[in-house]
């Protein structure tokens, strides 16, 4: 994984200094939607968008079979090379939002992109699957390392054993700061729970960020 480098749009500040949106208007939230290779992704984004998804779906060919493994997912034909792209409006919110949804590439030789698709974004969604736990690794320290608030949510797969959402912390030794949910990521209604989940911890955490920063209230020399 490449070295980190800073993003030009820190979230926490975005939502400080953001101006507060005209009465009426929704709050305007970019999100992106992470996981390893074959973890729903591209389901979660199609599954939730209220407009047809921008998909950069390509098939997955000969060429493709030293560096993308299938085991466990032996009927996936195809994968994304760019990313794709949703969009969700949920005006009956406690605040009116419109949320922007970029899906990642799942393969680690995409990180680089992943830089792009992050800047501006307000937070991520790590999507899980337990019967390939070793790909959210990347994911999940890619997050960490450029500062940007995630959830991890365990795409229950047909077939795949249950787990305890602490069990997936403690395997991926997440700490207690970090959402960790389960989903259908084929269900609209369970996609829609994680990205306001991912929206009330991203604003928790710019709270705590800004509580953090905020100028001491000691007396001063006079």
């Amino acid at each position: 994984m490449p070295s980190p480098i800073p993003r030009p749009d820190d979230p926490a500040a975005v939502l400080r200094s953001s101006p507060l949106p005209r009465a009426g208007a929704p709050t305007v939230l970019k999100i992106v939607i992470a996981g390893g290779f074959g973890a729903g992704k591209t389901t979660a984004v199609s599954a939730v968008s209220e407009i047809t998804p921008l998909s950069t779906e390509e098939y997955l060919t000969e060429a493709s079979t030293d560096v993308d493994s299938l085991a466990g997912i032996e009927a996936k034909q195809t994968t994304t090379v760019a990313f794709d792209f949703g969009r969700l409006s949920l005006p009956d919110a406690p605040t009116p939002l419109e949320l922007f949804l970029f899906g990642t590439p799942g393969q680690d030789r995409f990180v680089d992109l992943w830089y792009d698709l992050s800047r501006g974004a307000v937070g991520a969604v790590v999507l899980v699957d337990t019967r390939r736990l070793k790909s959210s690794f990347t994911p999940i320290s890619f997050f960490e390392d450029i500062g940007l608030p995630f959830v991890v949510a365990v795409n229950q797969f047909d077939g795949a054993h249950r787990y305890h959402p602490e069990q997936v912390r403690t395997a991926l030794e997440l700490p207690a700061s970090v959402p960790v949910v389960t989903c259908d990521a084929r269900d609209p209604n369970h996609v829609a729970g994680v990205l306001l989940t991912l929206v009330d911890h991203a604003v928790n955490n710019a709270t705590t960020s800004r509580a953090r920063h905020a100028p001491s209230t000691t007396l001063q020399d006079a």
